[in-house]
């Protein structure tokens, strides 16, 4: 019954009940946690595919993508009823993906296959199979449609499509296992973190190189703990966050120094990041400690943890 009288909040007048609600995938829980991060309570969780990680909000914010790994799907789920109404094919393993600008298009990575599958949306058809580096990990997508990139863990390198022709044409070196990626609001810059190297490499979109890598050292963290995982980089190129992983800190870096300049202590094993639709909040997925937290930027704290279930591991945002 909570179910229903939500759906029916949430459809009531053709407005939102809440401000803005998150979603959240529970790894070990097989489920789908909905959150109202203004009230700070969770709302509901619901049953969807088997070990659901990437999670990517539609275009017109009417679905969720959802990685179901275990089998080997995407699964297309609706935001107002919460109910399953479609698979889209991944190719084996699924696990990070990203959506083209234009929304019509889904880019995953295959770690099994050493492969990216491109994921025609309207068809509902795998369009090209891209041949990568060893166990390819995030994937990102240029904000001006130009780039696609993915990351491969085992060989240490990031690698840049075309998105007009999904050919590789560059390839850059970086520290041991990428596993996040994040294009700054003007494609200018790639921001690539490296879970073992414990480090956010900045790389120069144009001309594919390095512009700094940056090294976490944190008071009383040993560096074997310090593992970077989400990125996310606010609009304005002020500020980028990145998630430290078992350090269960969160560190905010000067975008234009490329200085970090404050942690967050958030909860345990902080994994994915995603910002309040305004930007003055920053919401983390703690694997281990199975909550959420709330980071607020303007007071520049992490004010309140939210128990959503077990493993949370991806998050979005819907206004």
């Amino acid at each position: 019954m909570k179910r229903i009288l939500w759906a029916i909040l949430l459809l009531a007048g053709g407005q939102q009940a809440h401000p803005e609600t998150l979603f959240v995938t529970l790894e070990k829980d097989n489920a789908l946690a909905v959150v109202d991060p203004i009230e700070g309570k969770l709302i509901e969780t619901v049953t969807i595919g088997q070990r659901p990680r990437g999670i990517v909000l539609s275009e017109d914010q009417k679905h969720l993508y959802i990685a179901a790994s275990d089998d080997n799907t995407l699964q297309i789920v609706d935001t107002s009823t919460l109910k399953v109404v479609g698979t889209l094919p991944s190719g084996e393993d699924p696990e990070t993906f990203a959506m083209n600008p234009e929304g019509n298009r889904l880019y995953v990575s295959n770690e099994d296959d050493s492969l990216v599958t491109v994921i025609d949306i309207p068809s509902k058809k795998a369009v090209k199979e891209i041949k990568v580096g060893v166990e390819p990990e995030p994937v990102a997508v240029s904000p001006d449609s130009k780039w696609v990139v993915n990351a491969s863990e085992a060989t240490n390198m990031v690698h840049w499509i075309d998105q007009k022709s999904l050919e590789i044409v560059d390839n850059t070196l970086v520290d041991t296992r990428p596993r996040g990626l994040a294009f700054t609001a003007d494609s200018k810059q790639l921001w690539v973190t490296s879970e073992l190297g414990g480090s956010a490499t900045v790389i120069d979109a144009e001309t594919r190189q390095i512009v700094k890598t940056i090294k976490f050292e944190i008071p009383g963290v040993t560096p074997d703990k310090i593992q970077p995982v989400g990125v996310a980089i606010d609009q304005n190129r002020k500020w980028a966050y990145v998630a430290l992983g078992p350090a269960n800190r969160v560190a905010q870096i000067n975008a234009q120094t490329l200085e970090v300049e404050k942690y967050f202590l958030v909860g345990q094993r902080v994994w994915n990041l995603a910002f309040s639709p305004d930007q003055k909040r920053l919401y983390t997925s703690n694997g281990v400690s199975n909550d959420i937290s709330i980071i607020d930027l303007e007071a520049m704290i992490a004010s309140k943890s939210i128990g959503v279930g077990h493993y949370p591991w991806g998050v979005v945002v819907k206004p």
